[in-house]
């Protein structure tokens, strides 16, 4: 009897996966660990295993589609073997749905199980009269709303007829022309100019959008290479789909200081001399300013906090859970260490650099990717003085590290100095949060970079 391999779990919020690609083909044979295929959630990317040993019958799904959780995508069994088209084609069961209300601040997780893979029965189709605005997963209501499309009208192909973001994109993808406005189509008649990308609502073609191919043709080659069309989907999309959204829903407000790093680089040195006499781990800058923003958050519950817009609830905690941005091939990923506040820095600084791998390797588990309550970003090894750190949604506040730079300052005798002072950004959200509690948060931040000396002596702490 032919096995059916599901798209599995990634943690408690995916409700689909992007297939990337297949490693094998129909008729390949597999055992039981192989390789199946690659895909992606909003967050990271993972490799598919054969749960059995066999023949790979029939692929159930393509590559580049978003496939709901637990919907079979391969049937693997014995060469010839017919595959049942109902149990192939049975939906997932429903997942229970998310609860909206504040919870506390999330344990340290373990590697999800593995789904059992067992035949389901086909449940009722759902009508698109039936497709109520709680049958519209989030992803498809914010792709709709940005190609102003009624998901209501919409057939959905998800678990008990939910619209799913590839249904929407369906419906844009089937326009058989780009809409005009009457403006566009009246110039477009008199001048022969093509359409260009919408700028419009829902992609609507206005005036100013017509290009004329000549024109372009005309500009000078900078280069020998073609100009490379990157897909704009995938991680990279959803990455950008929750930046934009994120902009779209706070008031976001950045305030810009510095601190004295000269503590902080002498105890960096130390470590680095230091590290093998002692059995140190390799403890960055970054792992040190992550340190002393643990320490200081459970003092401004503030910024330590999450806005749920949907329930109208601000929910500040007292632990850290903090967000450690890590830039990767495959866009930024924020993994999250569970209580902060408790790590010494050797300890904070291992967990993040095996996030490091296995957010670079795309296996970091889903589950670690949620829950943070503040995040931290860094682009001072970049040479950043200063920037605008983008709200890590539904977070309330994240702060930006940026580089170290030598500015005058006056020394202890009143002369004018050189002192290596690092630039610290941090975004606030200015509905829930004031500039004055943020600005202190930020101050007492400085004031724990420049005397991170005295911390560690009295914590005992590396």
């Amino acid at each position: 009897m032919a096995v059916f391999v599901q798209m599995p779990k990634q943690g408690n919020t995916v409700e689909e996966c992007l297939l990337v690609e297949w490693r094998v083909r129909e008729g390949d044979s597999v055992k039981t660990g192989d390789i199946l295929c690659a895909i992606e959630t909003d967050k990271a990317s993972f490799e598919v295993e054969s749960t059995a040993s066999g023949t790979v019958l029939k692929l159930l799904a393509t590559a580049g589609e978003l496939v709901p959780v637990l919907a079979n995508i391969v049937a693997i069994g014995a060469a010839g073997e017919a595959v049942d088209a109902a149990t192939a084609a049975a939906p997932a069961p429903a997942a229970p749905a998310a609860s909206v209300a504040a919870a506390p601040a999330p344990a340290p997780v373990s590697p999800p199980a593995a789904p059992v893979l067992t035949p389901r029965v086909a449940s009722p189709a759902v009508t698109p009269a039936q497709s109520t605005a709680a049958a519209v997963s989030p992803r498809a209501r914010q792709l709709a709303a940005a190609n102003a499309i009624d998901p209501g009208s919409l057939s959905g192909s998800g678990i008990n007829g939910r619209v799913t973001s590839q249904d929407v994109q369906a419906s844009i993808d089937s326009g058989a022309s780009p809409r005009l406005t009457p403006l566009a189509k009246a110039v477009k008649a008199e001048t022969g100019l093509v359409a260009g990308s919408g700028s419009g609502l829902g992609g609507l073609v206005r005036a100013r959008d017509l290009v004329s191919g000549a024109v372009l043709r005309e500009r000078p080659v900078l280069t020998d290479l073609p100009p490379e069309n990157i897909p704009y989907k995938g991680v990279r999309k959803l990455i950008g789909d929750r930046m934009a959204q994120s902009l779209r829903e706070h008031a976001q407000l950045t305030l810009n200081s510095s601190a004295d790093a000269t503590a902080l680089l002498a105890i960096r040195k130390a470590v680095k001399e230091n590290a093998e006499t002692y059995g140190l781990p390799k403890i960055s800058m970054n792992d040190l300013v992550c340190w002393v923003v643990a320490q200081t958050l459970p003092f401004f519950p503030e910024v330590n906090a999450i806005f749920d817009r949907a329930g109208a609830t601000v929910t500040r905690y007292h632990g850290v859970q903090l967000g450690v941005a890590i830039d990767t091939p495959r866009g930024l990923m924020v993994p999250v260490v569970p209580d902060a506040h408790r790590l010494s820095p050797a300890a904070l600084a291992n967990i993040v650099a095996q996030y490091v791998v296995d957010c670079r390797k795309g296996s970091i588990l889903p589950d670690l990717l949620q829950g943070g309550t503040f995040t931290v970003t860094n682009l001072g090894a970049l040479g950043v003085e200063t920037f605008t750190p983008v709200l890590n949604t539904p977070q309330v506040a994240i702060l930006g590290v940026c580089a170290i730079t030598d500015q005058p300052a006056r020394g202890t005798g009143g002369e004018i100095v050189l002192q290596p002072r690092m630039g610290l950004s941090l975004t606030i959200d200015h509905q829930v949060v004031d500039g004055a509690p943020g600005a202190r948060f930020l101050q007492a931040v400085v004031k724990g970079i420049e005397n991170i000396n005295l911390s560690l002596a009295l914590l005992g702490a590396l």
